[in-house]
């Protein structure tokens, strides 16, 4: 036998079912956490494996976080997956930090992690290298203070030479370049090229200024140079093929440059866009690679230079030049939530307050249950009209639009309508086809254009084609028939809107009717059994206030849609009411007597 407390905890597992594995508190001695939401709608395509680049500058993080972010832990969402990530830069007293995670995959649909922190006991997170995948050779965060710009990857790659290293680059800290002092960066075996190999070079340049030749990256002498430079501010690239960009980069701007090869075809990519092609591979090189040069070298600021061991697709392209960039796109693609308290904060589960009302559900009386009943009733019937409520009103307002565009139209010249001829009437002259009369079929305003029309067209009939005019007495008849039509499209529009009413006004009450019922009943059975404790009182007390709160979801949602419909229909109404004042203006004057000179 199937009982209530069967559905009740039917239903209760039900909602705990439909409960995302992302809203459980991943680990309780973290106490702060961040919800941080991916939107990868302006991806052309799943770009894989990325290292992402997480920029915060929430206060609250940095006054719960340990003074070295030390336990900053990133969380998949599936609330069981740790993240690695490495932290560039992390600075309480500015309150700003670079982290860069390694996702397992970045897909165009969306996606979200959850940062955590809160925990000043918490244990050395994972190696900073962790955060890259194999298919980075070396990453380069020129954020280093006191030593020379070395590799994230943990692969040995170093700047061999001085550089000059800058604060408040795009990510951090960046590579200041002038001319004639280049820096250069260690060969491994891990960045050579070789033919037929898939690779990719990708970097944020900034140019102090346009100049007639400006090497930005070269490798190798001679007739196997490599060559990245800008004439006049066009990327080129020369290195047995010439690839050449389409336009200028910006001088004192932050620009994207990113080339790519599966081993048979090489592409130029500007601020995540394909410029170039060739069919081509980059040349045969293992030796160090120059940033900048000794004579025409480039001269301005570098950062984030990424040599890959594989092809960058387009979509991964895109993502780095987006995620890396810090616009209005970055924002979009990757925000963060408001700071959330953890159960580690003594606030509780969430699926621990839904298991409570179970428990309240369990010692209702019958008399509770018939008031909740009752409220169901309710939400059901009111429901069914808010829902039929809102396509009724989709469709007239689509047909009033379409309507209102071919009245424009007609009422600049109203020789065009016929009011003899009844076809004319219903084509508005002859503009209307099938598919729109049948859309007008919902329209309030041609229904009050019919009515007029129609009017018009007995008067029109009587006097052999309305070559008399129409007199002001005839005029106001046609108002009060239109005035009648207004008055029968409002009652349409608001027929069942009083079950909305009834649930608003009704519901708190029969609500309350159980609540008070119920804790009569609870006193009445504490007096007769002469137990007066908490545990005797409270189930009573709390399984009857339930009774209202049903009430209460009752009534709360039903006055947000009647207020939202009643307005709506208000806007129809005002629209059906200012159509009639220019429908008889208009047919006033096209209908005027001719013993009338008035202008």
């Amino acid at each position: 036998m199937i009982t209530r407390r069967h559905v009740y905890s039917l239903l209760l597992a039900t909602t705990c079912a439909t409960l995302h594995a992302e809203d459980a508190w991943w680990n309780k001695d973290w106490t702060q956490r961040l919800k941080l939401s991916l939107d990868g709608s302006a991806l052309p395509g799943p770009a894989g494996e990325s290292s992402l680049l997480v920029r915060v500058s929430d206060g609250n993080l940095f006054a719960t976080a340990r003074e070295d972010g030390g336990d900053l832990r990133f969380v998949a969402a599936d609330g069981k997956t740790v993240l690695p990530h490495h932290l560039e830069r992390y600075d309480p007293l500015l309150g700003e930090a670079f982290v860069w995670v390694k996702l397992p995959e970045v897909k165009p649909g969306p996606e979200s992690i959850h940062l955590y922190f809160g925990n000043p006991e918490s244990p050395a997170p994972g190696a900073p290298d962790q955060a890259y995948g194999e298919d980075l050779a070396a990453v380069l965060h020129f954020s280093e203070k006191g030593s020379p710009p070395a590799d994230a990857t943990g692969k040995g790659h170093q700047a061999t030479a001085p550089a000059v290293l800058t604060e408040g680059a795009l990510i951090g800290g960046g590579l200041r370049l002038a001319d004639g002092a280049p820096v250069e960066i260690t060969a491994t075996p891990a960045i050579a090229w070789a033919p037929g190999k898939p690779a990719a070079v990708s970097l944020w340049i900034k140019p102090a200024a346009l100049a007639a030749e400006a090497i930005v990256l070269s490798r190798g002498e001679g007739d196997k140079a490599f060559t990245l430079l800008l004439e006049q501010g066009v990327p080129v690239l020369r290195g047995g093929v010439t690839l050449r960009g389409t336009a200028p980069l910006p001088a004192a701007g932050w620009s994207h440059l990113a080339l790519s090869t599966d081993g048979a075809t090489l592409k130029l990519h500007v601020n995540g866009e394909p410029v170039a092609t060739a069919a081509a591979g980059l040349p045969a090189l293992d030796g160090p690679l120059r940033l900048g040069a000794a004579s025409s070298g480039f001269a301005g600021e570098l950062d984030e230079l990424r040599l890959h061991s594989a092809e960058l697709g387009a979509a991964a392209v895109r993502l780095a030049y987006i995620n890396q960039s810090g616009g209005d796109a970055s924002l979009k693609l990757l925000s963060a939530g408001p700071v959330e308290g953890g159960a580690a904060e003594g606030g509780g589960h969430m699926l621990e307050h839904v298991m409570l009302f179970g428990d309240i559900a369990n010692n209702m009386m019958f008399d509770g249950w018939i008031a909740i009943g009752v409220c169901v009733l309710m939400i059901i019937v009111g429901w069914t009209v808010a829902v039929k409520k809102f396509l009724y009103l989709k469709r007239i307002e689509k047909g009033n639009r379409e309507f209102l565009r071919l009245w424009k139209a007609l009422s600049s010249d109203l020789t065009a309508l016929d009011h003899a001829d009844e076809k004319t009437i219903r084509s508005m002259g002859g503009s209307m086809d099938e598919e729109d009369q049948e859309l007008m079929k919902d329209s309030p305003l041609y229904h009050i254009y019919h009515i007029g029309s129609e009017e018009i067209s007995h008067r029109v009939t009587r006097t052999g084609g309305g070559g008399e005019g129409l007199s002001s007495r005839s005029m106001q008849a046609i108002r009060a028939s239109l005035d009648t039509g207004l008055v029968h499209e409002n009652h349409r529009l608001t027929d069942g809107l009083v079950f909305l009413t009834i649930s608003i006004a009704g519901g708190p009450y029969v609500g309350l009717l159980g609540t008070v019922v119920g804790v009569m009943i609870t006193f009445a059975i504490i007096a007769k059994s002469g137990e007066v404790n908490v545990n005797s009182i409270a189930p009573g007390i709390a399984s009857a206030l339930l009774a209202t709160v049903v009430g209460l979801i009752v009534a709360i949602p039903a006055l947000f849609i009647y207020s939202y419909l009643n307005g709506r229909i208000k806007n129809v109404m005002s629209t059906m009411q200012v159509f009639i004042d220019e429908f008889v203006a208009k047919m006033a004057e096209f209908y005027r007597p001719r013993n009338d000179s008035s202008i």
